[in-house]
């Protein structure tokens, strides 16, 4: 009697397991969420830009005594190439070498002498600098600084009608502060304000005798100081490998 209870039971557990198997929850597997890409700037560039310029030179003789200022503007506009280097999450740091071509230019009456006339055309600035910023995801706020360089021409016109020309190249340097935002994983475009500063320099304008002074010729130096302000934007093509989409890991 105790062996068919045994038996019933065992047969009536194994018909009840499979019902009961079907009334447990079952485990639900999802899918793993999808990555995320996050932009990366390292990498190398070359671009354009276009901006405004603003000079003013400061004329002062150092034998006649006093001093006046030339102030001039124009347009500006050249290109740019560079590296960047995305670190420790979304520090940025890099190398710039930008030229850009200019022609801001002014004249006036001479305040040493009666009669005569000066005027200066800014022709080029350039400068190579380092950059640091930081970037969230695709937008990048940057500072930078180095050493810059640029060229004009000077020209001096005396009572008698001849002119006196000379080509002048000045080394300085500069700061900035500037964004860049990144549009596609190979094109962003930026705006930057530079202040460019080119200390004082002596300069000097031979007069001939048929020009300053009659007898003979005369030695005439002038000290100019220099500064510059420049407001600009432009366009980069990002052509290495490196400023494409980073995938994020979970």
């Amino acid at each position: 009697m105790k062996k068919l209870s045994f038996a019933t039971f065992g047969l009536a557990a194994l018909v009840a397991a499979p019902a009961m198997a079907a009334d447990l929850p079952r485990p639900v597997y999802k899918a793993p969420p999808p990555p995320v890409y996050v932009f990366s700037w390292t990498g190398c560039y070359v671009g354009g830009n276009v901006g405004g310029l603003w000079v003013e030179k400061e004329f002062t003789s150092p034998v006649f005594g006093g001093s006046f200022s030339r102030d001039a503007s124009s347009v500006v506009g050249g290109a740019q190439v560079g590296c960047n280097y995305q670190f420790a999450g979304g520090w940025v740091v890099g190398i710039q070498g930008d030229y850009d071509w200019t022609d801001a230019h002014t004249n006036g009456r001479d305040a040493f002498f009666a009669n005569f006339t000066d005027s200066f055309k800014v022709k080029s600035v350039a400068s190579v600098t380092g950059r640091v910023g930081y970037a969230w995801d695709r937008l990048l706020g940057y500072v930078k600084g180095g050493g810059a360089w640029e060229r004009d021409d000077f020209t001096f016109t005396f009572p008698s009608g001849t002119t006196a020309t000379f080509s002048d190249t000045r080394s300085g340097w500069t700061v900035g502060v500037g964004v860049e935002y990144a549009f596609t994983n190979w094109l962003t475009g930026f705006i930057e304000y530079d202040y460019y500063n080119f200390g004082t320099r002596t300069d000097n304008v031979v007069c001939g005798p048929a020009a300053c002074f009659v007898g003979g010729s005369t030695l005439f130096p002038f000290d100019v100081k220099e500064t510059k302000n420049v407001v600009k934007v432009g366009l980069n093509v990002l052509f290495t490998a490196g400023p494409g989409g980073v995938a994020a890991r979970y």
